[in-house]
């Protein structure tokens, strides 16, 4: 009777491991780490790409990105208090999306800033950092850290661009009217700025103007934004 009774304890603790080992999210060494910054949490597109499985790597979330949304969460200002939730709320269902492993870091008493902190530990663990900050990204680049852009993500994928819409875009060479500077999308297609003729080898803030389809392909036409600390 004791072995039976033995038996069956081995055969429940059995299937129990089994159910908690399907229900866990594997850990996977040797894969890329990803530190995700608090603008991606607050801006939530990082949700719809984990759950498509193209993201190749372990999302990691300092706890300094944490605090830093937590700020946010209590600030007396309404539009950073409801960012900082939203941010915090992302953080949940990104946790529970299963496409992608998240984890949570502890990265001590956040003696740096949340930047530097994220600097530090991709670079420290050969990882990327995650972001839509452009400054972040600059100076990331400045270091040789890789960086993962959503913007640059949802413009490689769209299919179109509509007049009004701003982006930043490289100056490659002046265009044959004067006053008019040529650029590139990444894929390929030609963009003609007005007012960037003097701004070759510098990336600018281009507003789209117009389109114009030819047998050669598209062309679309923008103008240079003025730089927000010279607005009034």
């Amino acid at each position: 009777m004791e072995i039976l009774i033995l038996v069956i304890i081995l055969i429940i603790l059995a299937e129990t491991t089994t159910l908690v080992l399907k229900n866990r999210k594997p850990i996977r060494s040797g894969v890329q780490k990803i530190y995700v910054d608090t603008s991606v949490l607050i801006d939530g597109r990082i949700l719809n790409v984990a759950r498509t499985g193209f993201i190749n790597g372990d999302l990691i979330i300092l706890k300094s990105v944490l605090r830093e949304l937590q700020l946010l969460a209590d600030s007396k200002d309404n539009e950073k208090r409801n960012l900082g939730r939203l941010g915090l709320d992302n953080v949940a269902e990104l946790e529970r999306v299963v496409e992608v492993n998240t984890e949570v870091y502890d990265d001590g008493e956040g003696k740096k800033k949340v930047d530097e902190e994220l600097l530090k530990f991709a670079k420290e663990n050969k990882g990327a950092v995650m972001t839509i900050d452009f400054n972040l990204i600059k100076v990331a680049e400045a270091e040789k850290i890789p960086t993962l852009n959503l913007n640059d993500l949802a413009l490689a994928v769209r299919t179109e661009f509509l007049p009004g819409e701003k982006m930043r875009l490289k100056i490659l060479e002046k265009g044959a009217n004067r006053g008019q500077g040529i650029g590139h999308l990444s894929n390929g297609t030609m963009v003609v700025v007005e007012g960037a003729a003097s701004k070759v080898g510098k990336e600018v803030e281009i507003e789209f103007l117009r389109f114009h389809e030819t047998s050669a392909g598209k062309m679309i036409f923008a103008r240079v934004l003025k730089d927000k600390k010279t607005r009034r």
